[in-house]
């Protein structure tokens, strides 16, 4: 189960992780309303569930899911071009998908663009941590052509992170001593998030420095663990998600991945016994 954007940024901003302030708009008028309330330096973001917005194209011939805008106007001619439009990336395929919704943000002055993600690693039945310096790319296309550039750090599930790996990971993306308290505040937060609202996985790019030296998430992903085939009394994020508020409530979509040879499973941690529902869980998605 995947989320947008924006409701990714509502969990973090809930977990206490910097990220740039913004609201999402149904409608160009609500987004002009938006942007008059945050400034000059705006970004407005088109709300699919895809990655590869910033290049994509719309079925109209409109380039970009990713817009800076300097004015209020600028970003409802923005957002009037991209909700009802059908956008098109890399991962949508050629059907594309729906723009029904646009984030609007104050932009960031970006000094370098890092990667981190918290992710459940059926090879050790536990959360790992995914991390590298080639922030803001494909980390997919990182993985294949910069192997050594990726980062990964077990975490035991029932000690949880600890202070001396968020410092090493600190260390490993570049931060000097003197700058490495809020970057491991940071981890630790969105590790926490990750538990607590039963993620399968979290991922940040970018994870941005900006050249006033703060952290700052201005990306996000979020996908919730999600049972199949097993007990009804079965813990599920999606119901701990729901039970957190207002993105269930507020219009929450919910994309399920499926393969095109049909559904599979993948099963961490011990099989979820009848009535016993914190055993284990299923993930669905495709390979």
């Amino acid at each position: 189960m995947n989320i947008h954007e924006y409701q990714a940024k509502e969990l973090l901003d809930k977990f206490g992780v910097a990220t740039p302030p913004g609201k999402v708009a149904a409608t160009a008028a609500e987004a002009e309303g938006i942007a008059r309330s945050l400034g000059n330096n705006l970004v407005v973001k088109a709300q699919i569930h895809a990655g590869g917005r910033g290049k994509g194209t719309f079925k109209d011939g409109f380039q970009g899911g990713v817009h800076l805008a300097k004015t209020a106007g600028q970003v409802k001619d923005l957002a009037e071009k991209m909700i009802g439009n059908t956008l098109v990336t890399h991962q949508t395929g050629a059907d594309g998908r729906l723009v029904r919704k646009v984030l609007v943000a104050e932009s960031v002055q970006i000094e370098k663009e890092l990667y981190f993600a918290v992710v459940m690693d059926r090879g050790c039945s536990g959360p790992v941590i995914i991390a590298s310096t080639r922030g803001g790319m494909d980390i997919e296309h990182v993985a294949e052509t910069e192997p050594d550039a990726i980062l990964r750090e077990k975490v035991h599930p029932a000690l949880g992170l600890q202070p001396y790996q968020a410092r090493k990971l600190s260390k490993l993306l570049g931060f000097a001593p003197t700058e490495m308290r809020e970057p491991c505040r940071m981890f630790h937060a969105v590790y926490n998030l990750f538990i607590e609202s039963d993620c399968s996985l979290v991922e940040i790019n970018p994870l941005v420095v900006t050249k006033g030296g703060g952290s700052v998430c201005v990306g996000c992903q979020n996908q919730f663990r999600r049972q199949r085939a097993v007990p009804s009394t079965c813990d599920s994020g999606h119901a701990r998600y729901g039970r957190g508020g207002s993105p269930r409530g507020g219009g929450f979509q919910v994309q399920f991945e499926l393969h095109r040879a049909g559904w599979r499973h993948r099963l961490y941690g011990q099989r979820c016994r009848a009535g016993h529902g914190d055993d284990g869980y299923y993930q669905l998605l495709w390979r």
